[in-house]
């Protein structure tokens, strides 16, 4: 399977005037860039390929080939890193150097789930996709909806160190402060993948797409932690990884417990160093008393 990966800048600096009661001053702020990429898929005979527009995507460039790819799996458009014959990055037309489009070429002999993308057409970065599925079909399309749960149980004084291990990793939030991140963690409290973007679900889809190419589906012996809220989305997207843990340092959706309760997913919210709330599945957690 060929991948065409392109190293894209995400940030940028601005003239900004700032107003402090009646002093004013100008300097040079760093932003997030915040651009649209629009996935496109081709499927079917080698003689008869046909090309369809999936998505349009508010994203910060960069791990755009992730980003399609793990867009398509979390969205039941792919069940597998096998379907994809070649991924690759395309120019918008001669005279522009940016590259907000990414084609993902399938295999001759598979047949995407198109009905998955009559739902939406255009994906914003702070709401995501509307319209979702209901509850039901997303345990029909998971691959991992029927995946017996691990038997792991973790201490609850380990999840006080991942907040900080996170914001440690995030070089470009620390600059902005308008990235949302997703960190994938081992067990024993390592952070082994880190993601970031202007939209919190454009996040986890480029985490849970490199993990799609390196392999390393389901990710039921891991802990995903979300710099935000967790919503809905993202709760479903981690259902598609086969995610049994999930940690947010924010709040919850009513919609996103629901689900984790159906999927058996351990869901935290509001972590902080020294708390945090259960929502879900509490059994693998150990906590100890004093």
């Amino acid at each position: 399977m060929e991948i065409n990966y392109l190293e894209l800048v995400s940030i940028k600096q601005v003239n900004v005037e700032r107003i402090d009661g009646t002093a004013i001053s100008s300097f040079l702020d760093t932003l997030s860039i915040e651009e649209p990429l629009e996935i496109r898929i081709s499927y079917g005979s080698k003689t008869e390929r046909i090309q369809k527009n999936i998505s349009v995507t508010m994203r910060t460039p960069g791990n755009d080939v992730e980003l399609a790819i793990g867009f398509l799996f979390t969205e039941g458009i792919i069940n597998s890193f096998e379907n994809i014959k070649a991924s690759y990055p395309v120019k918008m037309d001669c005279l522009s150097q940016k590259q907000n489009i990414v084609q993902v070429d399938l295999q001759e002999n598979f047949s995407p789930n198109i009905m998955q993308t009559d739902r939406n057409f255009y994906t914003t970065s702070s709401c995501g996709v509307c319209g979702k599925s209901s509850i039901q079909s997303i345990k029909t399309v998971s691959p991992f909806a029927h995946l017996a749960k691990s038997n792991i149980r973790i201490n609850a004084s380990l999840f006080y160190q991942l907040p900080e291990k996170l914001r440690m990793a995030q070089s470009d939030f620390a600059s902005t402060g308008g990235l949302h991140a997703s960190g994938l963690f081992n067990i024993q409290g390592d952070l082994i993948l880190l993601s970031e973007d202007v939209g919190r679900h454009n996040a986890l889809d480029k985490l849970i797409g490199k993990s799609l190419i390196n392999k390393s589906l389901p990710l039921n012996e891991h802990i995903l932690l979300l710099s935000g809220r967790a919503s809905f989305e993202l709760i479903q997207k981690a259902a598609m990884a086969g995610i049994s843990i999930v940690a947010s340092i924010g709040a919850p959706s009513s919609l996103a417990v629901e689900l984790a309760l159906e999927f058996n997913i351990t869901l935290l919210g509001f972590l902080k160093e020294n708390r945090f709330n259960i929502y879900s599945a509490s059994d693998q957690i150990v906590i100890v008393t004093h």
